[in-house]
């Protein structure tokens, strides 16, 4: 079997909810973003998913990835990992795209990277260790994360730069798996948020 991964995005945040940069500071989950989490793992623990028995099972450590992972029911099979930590924004933590283009126009994260913070090779290194994890072993895998970093991991997998994660947007809550089509990596499911709807 050629293991996949599944990729879950954190719950809903006051800051995600305003669009702030949210790397490293531990902004705690919204009512909302609890309710999501509850949600997905009652869809993950539904056929066709049934609980994901055998799959390995990591989270970042930061509290709103724990928390999602936690009130979806997989708490206690979920290993904390620094590599699922969000892009180390620097000087920009905390600030919203608008206005960091008021100081830089033109500016984009993914080809611009940011300042006295991580820098995209940094982060595309990150994204490699998790990829090389999910295909290290005959099982498929569940991580829960955050937007950019989980945006990286899906770039790499595919084998593109980094940058190509501009493209494709994550909301919170989703759940994405990357797989495998024609023996080529490939995106299974992409920014499925159709449990919320529920």
């Amino acid at each position: 079997m050629a293991p996949r991964i599944l990729l879950a995005r954190h719950g809903q945040t006051e800051w995600s909810l305003l669009g702030r940069h949210t790397g490293r500071t531990d902004i705690p989950l919204l009512d909302e973003g609890r309710r999501g989490a509850e949600l997905l793992g009652g869809r993950l623990h539904r056929g066709p998913w049934a609980g994901l028995a055998g799959y390995e099972i990591r989270t970042s450590p930061l509290s709103r990835a724990r928390e999602t992972c936690e009130l979806a029911g997989f708490g206690d099979r979920a290993e904390t990992w620094d590599a699922l930590m969000e892009f180390d924004y620097g000087a920009y933590e905390g600030m919203t795209p608008t206005e960091i283009k008021a100081a830089r126009p033109g500016w984009l994260i993914w080809r611009d990277g940011v300042p006295d913070g991580e820098t995209l090779a940094e982060v595309a290194a990150r994204a490699d260790e998790v990829v090389e994890w999910a295909r290290s072993a005959d099982r498929d895998v569940l991580v829960f994360a955050h937007g950019h970093i989980l945006r990286s991991i899906a770039a790499r997998w595919l084998g593109e730069d980094v940058s190509f994660a501009a493209r494709i947007n994550l909301a919170p809550t989703s759940l994405s798996r990357l797989g495998w089509a024609y023996g080529a990596p490939a995106i299974e499911r992409w920014n499925d948020t159709g449990h919320l709807e529920a």
